[in-house]
């Protein structure tokens, strides 16, 4: 459950915010008339990331034994290589995001192109979407995707939907910043452990031959096979008796994405200032 809440509030923070940004944008320059169109467009999103989600679901179910595991595997590594530039792109974009998509609206609002609108919310959704579904897809091979992890997404968007709606009037008391901070880092720890157990599935698929020897086991102490030993695998990449290539990928992976995430230079998030109405059309003839 924590899991599942964990990432939908992050990326749904993420969605509300573009949503946010796009509709407050309109509003101000009195073309609520358009808002239609992008609801239009976080529709479409949503229903391409429900069928992608879905895809998965039956694309894993429908395979057996081994291939099943190594589907898993690799869909794991490749859900961390996006999730990972996801990461670090929003760090850097956020501060120029709200420019930029206010120049997409001016830009299809001048061309008359209602569609260019509905592309533009349905492109940036989407690839958070995307983010999302493969996030909680990797997330619910581990074994625990019951009724909980369920429940742990939809409370996550939920939340995230108060914030945009706290972020679309104009509410300062969110700490926008110190949030996508946070959140990037424990998406990155979410990653790591993702990362840890991918090559236990290829291992189990028979594609990787040896993990290497396992230094300690702490089966005693916190059993891989209890809900409290499940819940850890799935949050962290937990393993009672890990193996050096499952200890080397998750500690090397963590040190180098956190502190990069943390201390290379890129953009950081800032306060959006009051956008300015654009003059209206000049429709004289």
């Amino acid at each position: 459950m924590t899991f599942s809440f964990l990432v939908t509030l992050r990326e749904g923070v993420e969605m509300a915010l573009i949503v946010a940004i796009l509709l407050g944008y309109l509003r101000s320059i009195g073309q609520r008339k358009h808002f239609k169109e992008i609801w239009m467009g976080v529709g479409a999103a949503a229903a391409v990331t429900v069928a992608i989600g879905v895809g998965l679901e039956i694309a894993s179910k429908q395979l057996d034994g081994r291939i099943v595991e190594g589907f898993e595997g690799f869909t794991m590594i490749f859900a961390v290589i996006v999730l990972t530039g996801m990461a670090f792109w929003m760090k850097k974009q956020a501060a120029g995001m709200s420019a930029e998509l206010r120049a997409h609206v001016d830009s299809a609002l001048s061309r008359g192109s209602m569609t260019a609108l509905v592309l533009l919310a349905a492109s940036s959704i989407g690839r958070e979407g995307l983010e999302t579904a493969l996030f909680l897809f990797a997330g619910s091979t581990t074994g625990n995707s019951g009724f909980g992890f369920f429940l742990g997404g939809v409370l996550g968007f939920a939340v995230a939907a108060v914030v945009g709606v706290m972020i679309y009037h104009g509410s300062k008391r969110f700490p926008m910043r110190i949030f996508f901070q946070a959140t990037g880092v424990t998406v990155l720890v979410l990653a790591a452990g993702l990362l840890a157990n991918s090559v236990v599935k290829l291992y189990e698929a028979g594609i990787i031959t040896d993990l290497g020897r396992s230094p300690w086991d702490t089966d005693n102490v916190i059993s891989i096979t209890s809900n409290l030993g499940q819940f850890l695998n799935t949050l962290v990449g937990y393993d009672s008796a890990p193996s050096l290539t499952q200890i080397a990928l998750y500690w090397g992976y963590l040190i180098v994405a956190v502190g990069a995430y943390l201390f290379l230079p890129m953009g950081r998030l800032r306060k959006r200032a009051p956008s300015q109405p654009a003059p209206a059309p000049n429709t004289a003839t």
